[in-house]
């Protein structure tokens, strides 16, 4: 079986999401997310600078430096009482928050964690907003260290500066993280760190662990088969980590990337989205794990090239690959249009995939079919050659490269064999 590049050039962003119908053989409504590419934000930039000082006051980054080095130094050495000293002057409302960060911190497998003043704005009240680079890293499944924004406010005390909020009150607002939630649980599987305050968290990294060598087998060795899922309680707090302002009413899973320090590529969660995932049945939960560590797998997260019938398609024929559930409930609402005489004119574009889309169970279920279809007449082995061609160069290309077809040539292929297989 050929490998699946696990490095795949940073894309943009691709929330996607979708409603799959199981019918009575699968028994229940399947709901997914596909990937999306979460960026760290910047703030308010035009309002920071590197080396913000005061006419009249005695503050200057620097100064920070020692605070923040001794907040790191007691994570790191689990000296709650150290940590909560840089917070003393704080009102008891944010060092409450900031004994719960501390204990989630400590929860973590941290391969180290530390903030960095990257800017600073001075707010007519007297005090210092500084932006904060939070960096860390999780042992044993991130490569490098992931990159977060996040604010604090700084006042003058006797004796020096001392931190008092966060930017919430000059109306900054970081970025999200897991620890911003409950009290941590941290379930270690054998391919999966599994994350997050919500219930159910060993069943999530037992389905994980499963899930690993199905999609090993068929893209490959090539990534590193292990993953990390994030499952919080709060959709809130579900959809900041998603990013983006998306509604994660209907999606279970999503597959993302947390941006690294520098130019790194980023760091592969799956985030699961609360209540919808515990809606699902047994089948569902194991198809939607499987389609999104297809994603992590592939860097399907982050592919600015493959076009998106092909990225979804793929996850759901690797989904799909150890159930058994009859195609015709499996792309229900689909099997419906076809048997009506409404058959698709042509492969679904990235706008079926919109959350807007009016056919969005459609769409994932003709990709799912164009891929199945490959599969069926040329092979595993062949369709993941193609999924590799696609990205590399275009989608034509790919086609004629692996297949030895035109599009308008697989167009017709792929409405004869959705005739064949729902009708």
């Amino acid at each position: 079986m050929e490998d699946v590049p696990g490095d795949v050039p940073q894309g943009g962003s691709l929330p996607r999401r979708r409603l799959l119908g199981l019918g009575a053989g699968g028994a229940a409504l399947l709901l997914a997310g596909g990937a999306g590419f979460v960026r760290a934000r910047a703030g308010a930039p035009g309002a920071f600078s590197a080396h913000a000082t005061r006419a009249a006051g005695s503050f200057h980054p620097d100064l920070a430096g020692t605070i923040l080095s001794n907040r790191a130094r007691a994570v790191a050495r689990g000296d709650r009482m150290a940590f909560l000293a840089t917070v003393r002057s704080a009102p008891p409302a944010f060092q409450d928050a900031q004994s719960r960060l501390y204990d989630n911190l400590r929860r973590l497998p941290l391969d180290g964690w530390q903030e960095r003043v990257i800017g600073a704005q001075i707010p007519e009240d007297g005090s210092t907003v500084v932006r904060l680079e939070v960096r860390y890293k999780l042992r044993g499944f991130d490569h490098g260290a992931v990159a977060r924004t996040r604010f604090l406010t700084l006042s003058p005390r006797p004796g020096g500066w001392a931190i008092v909020d966060d930017g919430s009150s000059h109306g900054l607002t970081g970025d999200a993280e897991i620890w911003d939630g409950g009290p941590l649980t941290v379930v270690r599987g054998r391919s999966s760190l599994v994350i997050g305050d919500a219930a159910g968290l060993d069943r999530i990294a037992a389905r994980l662990d499963a899930a690993v060598p199905v999609v090993t087998g068929i893209v490959g060795r090539g990534w590193p088969q292990r993953a990390v899922a994030l499952v919080p309680a709060a959709p809130a707090l579900a959809a900041a980590l998603a990013g983006q302002s998306q509604d994660l009413g209907s999606i279970a899973a999503l597959a993302t990337v947390a941006p690294s320090a520098g130019n790194g590529r980023g760091e592969d969660r799956v985030l699961i989205s609360p209540g919808t995932f515990g809606r699902l049945n047994e089948l569902g939960r194991d198809v939607v794990l499987a389609h999104e560590l297809t994603h992590v797998a592939t860097g399907g997260a982050r592919d600015g090239t493959t076009p998106l019938w092909l990225i979804e398609g793929f996850a759901d024929y690797v989904g799909y690959h150890r159930v058994k559930v009859e195609v015709r409930s499996a792309a229900r609402e689909l099997a419906r249009e076809v048997a009506g005489g409404r058959l698709p004119a042509a492969l679904p574009g990235p706008d079926a995939f919109a959350g807007t889309s009016g056919r969005l169970s459609q769409a994932y279920q003709e990709a799912w079919l164009a891929c199945r279809m490959v599969a069926a007449l040329y092979g595993e082995s062949t369709l993941v050659r193609l999924y590799r061609a696609a990205g590399r160069g275009s989608e034509a290309a790919a086609l004629s490269e692996v297949l030895g077809l035109s599009r308008d040539r697989f167009t017709v292929m792929w409405r004869d064999y959705l005739k064949k297989e729902l009708q």
